[in-house]
């Protein structure tokens, strides 16, 4: 659906839902298909047999990522990627075993029969970690050894695979870099050669030439993982449009170009953004989400300033605010616009669509109050819309949507603070949580009020910190300004007193002298309730 709101083109796109006709066909191809990968000889019967098994397998792995995993239901490419991953392990599992069988012939020097301790089984569950979840990774792992046993007519080859899909798993849950992935492939061949010479001790090889072989072919797993994972993972990425921690972590290369552009055309937009990370990665974690999607988000949720800097008051240098000779309506409209500008220069740059969708609902549907205070004191009467003064929304959809959105108004409003004191900032910080609370845009997400409890207090912290004291250098009195510079110095940037920002309005600051003597801050020296700006 396309419509406009305060000038702004809306794109709602209907929220697909997955029919249990297409979940059941998908469940019935990928088990037909998997019965078929573990076949050694091809008749009816072995067939409905291999097809009944791997339907009841991969039905459990429904269930359990139905029960705890039950955002994955929404994607249907996920819940494709995770079937076609199964599939796929077998396949690569049978195809590297022919090829060890016939290494091991062509040697000679090495037994055959411990060729299928060399399958790089443990690839599927490593990457499963990266793409999805270290718990669907535990399952995944599950049933990938249990169909590679039936694959091999072997009882005991099951324990070898699941023990070394474990240890992948565990290997890359904290995997920020795609040089941890050779890490995690040595602790991958450690855990074979253990677990081998465990199952040779239990079957009373541990001393025939078996054991060499088994051995050698446990090593060199430590290799093949690390390749068979390097390879795949950023085709995965691209193929399915998944972001894992690794691409994350390129994002915040200031080398990027939505980066580097920032840095060079916004530079006060740059500094809040990194400082809204600061804030709003230090409380995700308390909250369970990702740390690192969450300061990625806040590096890129202001992008869209790029294209109009000198409007938002942390980019201006001039004595005279830009929008002076704008009305309040063409003010709202150019504020509003940096929302559609960041989503459309992220889209160019193929960034996430979870990072888009935080850029759209940063600011939720909260209301631009300063330029709307204006435009009705210039209406005489005649009040405008409040929806033409609203942000198109949505409101935060996910805990790290609204962690941004606090995020960036606490920053925001701190700039104002004359004497920010631990008491002041902790007081700052629950007044603007709340306003937000109280305004609605927290209705759609998962925070709880614990939560939102825990995002205060780690707020609070990190605020302290960085609005800190310093003790006076001896010999320098930095109080004593040239006469014209100690009034401007008392007033804000465009040089007029400053007052409690509208945050949503890019701080916005009206430097007109017939509202000076309204804009004062309260006795406390807090700026007044975020959204609500006295002028």
């Amino acid at each position: 659906m396309k419509g406009m709101k305060n000038g702004v083109q809306i794109i709602q796109k209907p929220r697909s839902e997955i029919t249990p006709a297409k979940k059941y066909s998908l469940l019935i191809i990928l088990s037909l298909l998997t019965a078929v990968a573990i076949q050694n000889r091809i008749n009816v019967e072995s067939l409905m047999g291999g097809f009944l098994v791997a339907c009841m397998l991969l039905a459990i792995l429904y269930r359990d990522i139905l029960r705890y995993k039950p955002q994955y239901m929404e994607k249907y490419n996920m819940l494709v990627l995770l079937g076609l991953m199964i599939l796929t392990t077998i396949i690569m599992g049978r195809v590297s075993h022919y090829v060890l069988l016939n290494l091991s012939k062509g040697v000679g020097s090495l037994s055959v029969e411990g060729a299928v301790y060399g399958v790089p089984i443990a690839g599927g569950a490593m990457l499963v970690t990266l793409l999805f979840d270290f718990h669907t990774a535990i399952f995944f792992s599950f049933i990938v050894s249990l169909l590679s046993g039936l694959w091999l007519n072997d009882a005991i080859y099951p324990v070898y695979a699941f023990a070394g899909s474990l240890t992948a798993a565990f290997s890359v849950i904290r995997c920020k870099k795609r040089s941890a992935l050779l890490k995690g492939g040595f602790y991958v061949g450690g855990a074979n050669i253990v677990t081998a010479v465990v199952l040779l001790l239990f079957q009373g090889d541990l001393f025939t030439e078996k054991a060499v072989s088994t051995l050698v072919y446990a090593i060199s797993t430590s290799i093949s993982v690390t390749a068979v994972v390097s390879l795949l993972l950023p085709v995965l990425e691209y193929a399915f449009n998944v972001t894992t921690d690794i691409s994350l972590l390129e994002l915040l290369d200031l080398n990027q170009p939505l980066m580097k552009s920032l840095m060079i055309n916004a530079p006060g937009t740059y500094h809040h953004s990194v400082i809204v990370g600061n804030l709003a990665e230090s409380a995700a974690e308390a909250v369970g989400v990702n740390p690192l999607l969450t300061r990625v988000s806040a590096y890129y949720h202001d992008i869209g300033k790029i294209k109009m800097p000198d409007y938002f008051v942390e980019n201006s240098s001039g004595m005279v605010s830009k929008h002076e000779k704008l009305t309040p309506h063409m003010s709202a409209m150019i504020i509003t616009s940096h929302v559609k500008e960041g989503v459309e220069l992220v889209r160019h740059q193929k960034l996430p669509q979870s990072i888009i969708d935080i850029i759209q609902q940063h600011h939720g549907t909260s209301l631009m109050t300063y330029f709307w205070q204006k435009a009705k004191d210039l209406a005489a009467g005649n009040h405008p819309s409040e929806e033409d003064y609203k942000y198109p929304g949505p409101k935060p959809q996910t805990r790290v949507a609204a962690l941004v959105m606090m995020a960036d108004a606490v920053e925001a409003a701190s700039r104002v603070l004359t004497d920010p004191t631990p008491a002041r900032i902790t007081a700052l910080v629950d007044r603007i949580i709340n306003h937000i609370f109280l305004e609605g845009q927290l209705d759609e997400c998962e925070l709880t009020l614990k939560d939102i409890s825990q995002i205060k207090t780690h707020f609070s912290y990190i605020l302290t910190g960085i609005l800190h004291k310093r003790v006076d250098y001896p010999g320098f009195d930095f109080s004593e300004e040239p006469k014209k510079g100690s009034k401007d110095s008392e007033r804000g940037l465009a040089g007029e007193p400053q007052h409690a920002l509208n945050v949503d309005e890019g701080y916005h600051k009206e430097s007109s002298k017939a509202h000076k003597d309204k804009s004062q801050e309260n006795k406390e020296g807090l700026p007044e309730t975020p959204h609500i700006v006295q002028p």
